[in-house]
């Protein structure tokens, strides 16, 4: 299980230059691998590159996107109070492009953040309707909807 979503996290790393960049998706890809490791040692192993193990990636992956977003909307926040060096737009929307919109959508009510910005919301809500769109098209796909 840990090599599989080594594997996986690697390649998106090496596939997508922005990434390489992006700090909290190395924080992610950190709790990804951490957290598999975890079970594989103290619950059950998992054989590499099946398809159960790439469904437990996509938990774990939405999970950790999830949290990794609102730690980062949190930390630009308080960056923004301070007059600090601020998280810029294009990680925050890279975060939420990955499966992070449930926590980039928590995290603008909870810390009123980027709620302001039209041309932020507009590039939020696009990205969410891409990625319903994209869930739609590949349930459609594989006959289960």
């Amino acid at each position: 299980m840990v090599l599989t979503f080594s594997a996986i996290l690697a390649a998106m790393l090496f596939l997508f230059r922005p990434l390489q960049r992006n700090r909290f998706f190395v924080l992610h890809a950190v709790l990804v691998i951490g957290s598999a490791y975890f079970v594989e040692t103290h619950f059950f192993k998992v054989t590499p590159f099946v398809p159960k193990t790439f469904l437990l990636f996509l938990v774990f992956q939405l999970i950790s996107i999830n949290l990794v977003t609102i730690l980062a909307y949190g930390i630009d926040k308080r960056a923004a109070i301070n007059g600090e060096w601020r998280v810029p737009e294009a990680q925050l929307h890279m975060l939420e492009l990955l499966g992070g919109w449930c926590g980039a959508f928590i995290a603008q009510k909870l810390f009123r953040h980027k709620t302001k910005k039209k041309s932020f919301r507009a590039v939020f809500w696009l990205m969410l309707f891409f990625q319903i769109f994209l869930i739609w098209a590949i349930l459609s796909y594989l006959r289960l909807l």
